[in-house]
C-alpha cells in the first residue's frame, strides 16, 4: 500500500467536504500513514487549524469511560479494594443514583447502561419538554440531577433493544465517581491519557468554555458559517477535548494493545448479545459494523458546530480519525477514506444490478408500538431511503419489494411497511398515513400536563397551522411548527436542541375519549418514546 497514495486521499478531503477547518490521520499498523489539516480554527481572527488544535471530541468520550469502568474493575483504588466487591460498589451506587421503581422493578444492570439497551429516554431529547431554549444552559450537577429525578419509567425493557441514549453515559460517570471519590478528568488523566501519552487531552465538562482557539461553526457555504453557541455541561457521554495529536497518539496505543487479548480495549470490543440471543451492534460506547465486507469498530461525536469520528478496521490494522469544526459528515469522510484505502489493494468490487424500487415503498407510514412515523422516498437509482432513527438511512433495493444495508432490511407488501432493524433489534410493522380531507377540528388547541416528567405542553394555531411549546425546570422553551400527516397524528419538528444533532422530528398521536373528544396525546422520537401527556383545558 503506497503512503502517497493514502496522502493523495485524504487531501482530496477538504473540498469535499467544504467548512471552516479540520483535520484527518490513517495510521496503518499504529504508524501514521496521511495527514490533512487545513483551514481556520477561528475564522474571525484569522487562526489557522493545526494538528494541536484542540476540539470536544464528544461521544467519542464514551468508549473511553468504558475502558475506565473496565480499568477499575481490575485495578480497583486502595479503598475500593478494602471494601471488597467491585461489582457489588458498582451495583449500590447504580441504585443509589436511579430511582427505585427503575432498579427494583426492571432488572436493569450496568452493562444495559454500558451497551444502550437500558431503556432509558435520552436526556438531551428529554430536555425539549423541559423548556429548554437550544442556546440555553444545562449544569451537570443541578440539572443533571432534576434529569435523573424526572427519569421514572423506560421506553422498553431493559435487555431486549438498542437506543442511544446519552444519560446512560452521564449515570455511569456519576457512579464511577461516587465509587472511586475521584473525579472523572483525574481518572481519564491518569488511568489513560497518561498512558496513551495524549498529552494535552482533558476531560472540559462545560462546552462554553472550551479551550482556545477552536471554534465551531453552524451553516454552509452558501448560507455562511456562523460561530455556534453552547451552553451545555456534560461528563461521561462526552466532555473529552484532544488534539488530532492527541487522537493519533490513542489510535496508536489502542492498536499496541490490540495483540493482548487481555487489554482494556480488547475487553470492550467484545460482542455483546440481547437477551434473546441476538447478536449487539453496539457495546461499551463503540459501534460494530461493515465497510463493504470489512469489519470495523467505530463511534463519532457531535456538538453544535463540530463533527468528529474515529474508525478502526482491525482486519487491516486500519485506524482513520476526522476532526471537523462545521457540521459536515464526520462518519461519512471516514467511511470514503477507508472505501478509498481498500481499493488502492483490492480489485474492484462488481456494482450490482440497479433494481427500480415499487412505488408502494414511497410515503408515510407509521410504527403503533413505538408510536413513531416512519417517512421513505425516493434515494437515487436503485435505492429508497427510510427516515426513522432520526437521520436518514439508505436501501439498496433486491428486488422491487425488498431493499436492505448493512443495519436495516426492509419489505412493503401494500400497504404495511416492514423493517428488521438490526441494530436495534426490533421488527417493525409499519401501516400507511394517507393524508384525509376532512376540516380540521379545533379540540387539539390546549394545555397538556405529563406529571412523570413534570412538563407541560401547549399547543397553538387554528386549523392545519398549530405549534407546540413546553414548560419544565428548564424554562419556557420555543414554540415548534406542526405538521399533521392525518387526523389526530401529528409531526413537531425541533430542528435545533440543547444537543447536536437536535431530536428531530416528533410523532404527535392525539388521543380521544369514548365521547370522541381530545383526552391528552402521546409524543415519541427515536430516542425518547411515549411520553404521554393528559389534556388539562384550553390556552386563553
Amino acid at each position: 500500500m503506497a503512503s502517497q497514495s493514502i496522502q493523495d486521499i485524504i487531501e482530496a478531503i477538504p473540498s469535499h467536504y467544504r467548512g471552516p477547518g479540520g483535520a484527518v490521520a490513517v495510521l496503518k499498523h499504529g504508524d501514521l500513514v496521511g495527514q490533512q489539516v487545513w483551514g481556520y480554527a477561528d475564522l474571525q481572527k484569522r487562526i489557522r487549524m493545526t494538528p494541536s488544535t484542540l476540539m470536544p471530541i464528544c461521544s467519542i468520550t464514551k468508549q473511553m469511560l468504558c475502558m475506565i469502568l473496565k480499568d477499575l474493575e481490575r485495578n480497583p483504588t486502595p479503598e475500593m479494594a478494602k471494601r471488597g466487591n467491585v461489582r457489588l460498589q458498582f451495583s449500590d451506587a447504580l441504585d443509589q443514583i436511579l430511582r427505585p421503581e427503575i432498579t427494583k422493578d426492571t432488572g436493569i444492570k450496568l452493562e444495559h447502561l454500558c451497551h444502550n439497551q437500558s431503556g432509558i429516554r435520552d436526556y438531551w431529547a428529554m430536555s425539549m419538554f423541559w423548556g429548554s431554549q437550544p442556546d440555553g444552559e444545562f449544569k451537570v450537577g443541578e440539572d443533571g440531577k432534576k434529569a435523573l429525578d424526572r427519569t421514572r419509567s423506560l421506553h422498553f425493557q431493559p435487555g431486549t433493544q438498542y437506543a442511544y441514549c446519552n444519560l446512560n453515559f452521564h449515570i455511569l460517570a456519576r457512579m464511577v465517581e461516587s465509587v472511586t471519590g475521584e473525579g472523572l478528568g483525574d481518572l481519564l488523566a491518569h488511568r489513560l491519557f497518561a498512558p496513551a501519552e495524549m498529552k494535552t487531552a482533558a476531560l472540559c465538562p462545560d462546552n462554553a468554555n472550551l479551550p482556545p482557539p477552536c471554534v465551531g461553526y453552524e451553516g454552509t457555504e452558501s448560507f455562511g458559517f456562523i460561530p455556534a453557541t453552547n451552553r451545555i455541561e456534560w461528563s461521561g457521554d462526552a466532555g473529552v477535548v484532544a488534539s488530532l495529536e492527541d487522537m493519533i497518539a490513542y489510535e496508536r496505543y489502542l492498536d499496541k494493545s490490540w495483540d493482548n487479548e487481555n487489554s482494556l480495549y480488547r475487553a470492550i470490543t467484545q460482542k455483546q448479545f440481547f437477551e434473546d440471543g441476538t447478536l449487539a451492534r453496539y457495546g461499551y460506547g463503540l459501534e460494530h459494523g461493515n465497510v463493504d465486507d470489512v469489519a470495523t469498530i467505530r463511534h463519532g461525536g457531535a456538538l453544535r458546530g463540530f463533527r468528529l469520528h474515529r474508525l478502526q478496521a482491525p482486519s487491516e490494522r486500519l485506524a482513520i480519525v476526522v476532526m471537523l469544526n462545521h457540521e459536515a459528515d464526520a462518519e461519512e469522510t471516514a467511511t470514503h477514506v477507508l472505501k478509498e484505502i481498500l481499493r488502492l489493494s483490492r480489485q474492484q468490487i462488481p456494482a450490482l444490478k440497479v433494481v427500480t424500487p415499487s412505488p408502494r415503498w414511497f410515503g408515510t407510514f407509521f410504527d403503533p408500538d413505538a408510536q413513531l412515523v416512519v417517512e421513505v422516498r425516493h434515494g437515487g437509482p436503485g435505492n429508497i431511503v427510510v427516515s426513522y432513527a432520526g437521520s436518514d438511512e439508505t436501501l439498496t433495493c433486491l428486488d422491487g419489494d425488498r431493499g436492505q444495508s448493512n443495519t436495516m432490511s426492509g419489505t412493503i407488501s401494500g400497504d404495511t411497511l416492514t423493517l428488521h432493524r438490526l441494530v436495534d433489534n426490533r421488527l417493525i410493522h409499519a401501516n400507511r398515513i394517507t393524508a384525509g380531507k376532512e376540516k380540521f377540528k379545533e379540540d387539539y388547541v390546549g394545555q397538556y400536563h405529563c406529571a412523570e416528567v413534570d412538563s407541560t405542553f401547549h399547543c397553538s394555531g387554528t386549523g392545519d397551522m398549530l405549534y407546540g411549546s413546553f414548560d419544565g425546570f428548564l424554562g419556557q422553551g420555543p414554540a415548534h411548527l406542526m405538521r399533521s400527516l392525518e387526523p389526530d397524528i401529528w409531526v413537531l419538528s425541533c430542528p435545533r436542541g440543547l444537543d447536536a444533532p437536535a431530536p428531530g422530528n416528533w410523532t404527535v398521536v392525539f388521543q380521544r375519549d369514548e365521547r370522541g373528544d381530545i383526552a391528552g396525546v402521546v409524543m415519541s422520537c427515536w430516542l425518547a418514546r411515549k411520553i404521554a401527556f393528559v389534556k388539562q383545558g384550553a390556552d386563553i
